[in-house]
Formats: structure tokens, C-alpha cells, sequence
């Protein structure tokens, strides 16, 4: 259950619980199915691509997103244009009965110097990978 629609990952919850169409730079975080880097790269990839993405997550993942935004802030890569937070119920199969859960959405824009920082990490990439050849 890794991908719901291209460039969407599932975190358990494949319900949209706004009712709107799944969008395409849209992540739901998960702090069990993927380690953190890989929401970090997949959010850059996003950024190249869409110019925004929307990190979403439900309960403890929320910890695992703030950790991804705050690296891609931190590295200057990204801005935050909007944090919302909601709760929401979700059926528990073992107790049999709607349980609420926490739910965060951080929306992050391209910062202004992303295209030069990419751009200046893919070139040491390229120049480390020429050394160990």
C-alpha cells in the first residue's frame, strides 16, 4: 500500500478526508513505512517539479513531517506557505468504534535559492562519484 496515485504516498489512511481529489505534490508521511530521507528527497523532487508540495500526516507521523520540513528549511530549500491542523475520526478495527486522530498539513514553496542549491549539490555528487571511480 506505498503509492495511491503517482506522487502520493499512503500512510494507511486511503481515504481523502476532504473529500477533494488526490493531487499530484501532495505526501502523506508515515513514521513506519519509509525512512525519513526518503520523504526529504521525494519533498525535493516535488519542489522541482511543482514548485509546492503538501506534506500530510495522522498522529505520531506527525513528528516524522515537522522533521522533514524543518531539514528542508533548514537547508534553505524551502519556505512554509500555510500549517493546518484538524482531527479527524477514523474507524478502529479492533475497538469497533470511531477513534480521533491528530492531522497536520504543512504546504512548503520553493525557496528563492532551491534551483541554485540543487543545482550546486548535484555538481559535488558528480565530482565525489568521479573520485571513487
Amino acid at each position: 500500500m506505498a503509492a495511491a496515485t503517482q506522487g502520493e504516498q499512503s500512510n494507511g489512511d486511503h481515504a481523502n478526508h476532504t473529500g477533494e481529489p488526490p493531487r499530484r505534490n501532495r505526501i502523506q508521511v508515515s513514521n513506519t513505512k519509509k525512512p525519513l530521507f526518503f520523504y526529504v528527497n521525494l519533498a525535493k523532487r516535488f519542489l522541482q517539479q511543482y514548485e509546492e508540495v503538501e506534506l500530510s500526516a495522522l498522529g505520531m507521523a506527525i513528528a516524522t513531517m515537522v522533521t522533514v520540513v524543518e531539514i528542508l528549511k533548514n537547508n534553505g530549500l524551502a519556505l512554509e506557505k500555510k500549517i493546518s491542523t484538524s482531527t479527524i475520526e477514523i474507524g478502529d478495527e479492533f475497538r469497533g468504534r470511531p477513534v480521533q486522530k491528530a492531522k497536520m498539513e504543512i504546504i512548503l514553496r520553493k525557496s528563492a535559492q532551491f534551483d541554485e542549491l540543487m543545482a550546486s549539490a548535484a555538481t559535488e555528487e558528480n565530482g565525489s562519484a568521479e573520485l571513487h571511480e
